[in-house]
């Protein structure tokens, strides 16, 4: 609670206990924005009031931070003076509800607080399995990873084989290393196996191990990765990458857990659970004899299929949130990314997925010299369009002429470029000029200028 009238906050202190919830005080903006850099991890609500006699800061301002920093706590604007214009601001900046004092009873109060609290104890029902995917790096709250999280712990407590499934950056090596966590296999070895750059020549040595003398520069008896994951996981990563003819070799060691060395005629025992992760269509690749059917059995008993990020952008603020906090933490800094920022994020495909969107958040907080990170900052990093008019629609060209002049190739150019831009926009000028890193002002100019009309994109 963030009010600087104490016999209100005690007031609803009063209520809160008696719905079984705990609470904290703050008389100030500045008390509430320290408190929350320290405990915002624990805090499931925030009731705000939006003016406050003995500070700079308005509670408007507090919940513009909240959000850009902290999108996972839901905020209740509380006013004595309660104007539409602070109404529709709260909400766009994201409040759940916004309530004024003058009109509020201890029966409304409580109302308010119990339609809240129920919004936020569905939410709590998953905070078990949240707890435990986000102690592995695997973060996001969407329906769609809590459908994953629930999978990690059911197959987790099993000793069947799955198979993780996924475009690469989602965090398939992720999803393995929880569901060994929560394994009874858990305190035992993790071995992964790095399918692509294994040998060919050395496949079955590596995996199996090998006796002395086996074959040229076998000086000793050595033991394989089915060795060193005994008791544990094995984790055979992007294992469609595995040629068709040395598939053959793991039929046996998974169907009946034993393994036989390089050069030994005995065969040896393991007690291991199989793990194995692509980003290939397998069923395809069976279809086309590049895969074997058998051997896809053996290691999907479960399958795990992780959504790409561009289908659960809901979880790109906590993604953000958690690399923010992250980084602010080891650097001893206080560096934001902005709402519009977090909204630019949200629209943008990912194609890389989660690696990649992490890779572009430590780039912009490292690199943006301000403490809040815009909009124009992020499009520096991770726009990859050219001064190609193929990027715009696939069938115009610029090409550098000897018969034109510099002045009008860079025109020509910077026009195509907000072309593309507006493209992209719909016809939003306030959003390009975003994008591009200019004033709106500018960016009407130009506009002007080169004759464009920006209806033309809005239908688009």
């Amino acid at each position: 609670m963030v009010d600087d009238n104490v016999d209100f906050c005690a007031t609803i202190a009063d209520i809160i206990g008696d719905l079984g919830w705990q609470s904290h005080q703050c008389y100030s903006p500045e008390d509430a924005l320290s408190y929350l850099e320290q405990h915002f991890r624990a805090v499931s609500m925030m009731l705000l009031d939006i003016e406050f006699t003995t500070s700079s800061l308005s509670g408007i301002d507090v919940l513009a931070h909240v959000g850009r920093a902290y999108p996972a706590i839901p905020v209740i604007m509380i006013s004595g003076k309660g104007t539409i214009e602070n109404a529709v601001k709260a909400t766009k900046l994201g409040a759940v509800n916004f309530i004024e004092k003058s009109l509020l009873s201890h029966a409304r109060l409580k109302e308010v607080l119990i339609s809240a609290i129920e919004r936020v104890q569905i939410k709590s029902d998953n905070q078990e399995i949240y707890r435990i995917i986000e102690s592995q790096g695997i973060v996001g709250k969407s329906k769609a990873m809590m459908a994953v999280a629930d999978k990690i712990l059911r197959y987790g407590k099993t000793d069947l084989n799955v198979l993780v499934t996924g475009e690469t950056g989602t965090g398939k090596k992720l999803v393995a290393q929880a569901l060994h966590s929560v394994s009874r296999r858990g305190k035992y070895p993790f071995v992964t196996v790095d399918i692509p750059n294994i040998p060919r020549e050395l496949f079955q040595s590596e995996l199996f191990g090998h006796v002395k003398g086996a074959f040229s520069g076998a000086l000793e008896t050595k033991k394989g990765l089915f060795h060193q994951a005994n008791k544990g996981t094995l984790f055979m990563d992007e294992i469609g990458d595995l040629p068709i003819e040395l598939q053959a070799n793991l039929l046996l060691p998974i169907e009946e857990r034993t393994i036989r060395r390089v050069g030994s005629v005995e065969q040896e025992s393991v007690d291991l659970r199989f793990v194995s992760a692509t980003d290939r269509e397998l069923l395809e690749a069976i279809k086309n004899n590049k895969f074997r059917e058998q051997l896809y059995h053996r290691l999907r008993e479960c399958e795990i299929q992780i959504p790409p990020l561009r289908e659960r952008r809901e979880d790109i603020p906590f993604i953000v949130e958690r690399y923010v906090h992250k980084h602010n933490t080891e650097r001893g800094e206080t560096k934001v990314i902005s709402a519009a920022a977090i909204e630019y994020l949200q629209e943008h495909t990912w194609p890389g997925n989660v690696r990649e969107l992490v890779s572009a958040t430590r780039v912009a907080l490292q690199t943006v010299t301000d403490d809040s990170v815009e909009v124009a900052d992020l499009h520096r990093i991770i726009s990859t369009e050219r001064y190609d008019e193929t990027a715009v629609d696939g069938a115009r060209q610029f090409a550098i002429s000897a018969e034109r002049t510099l002045r009008d190739d860079i025109a020509r150019a910077d026009r195509m470029k907000i072309e593309a831009t507006l493209e992209r926009c719909k016809g939003n000028v306030s959003k390009a000029s975003a994008l591009l890193g200019v004033s709106r002002e500018t960016l009407h100019n130009k506009i002007r200028r080169y004759g464009i009309n920006t209806h033309d994109f809005r239908s688009k």
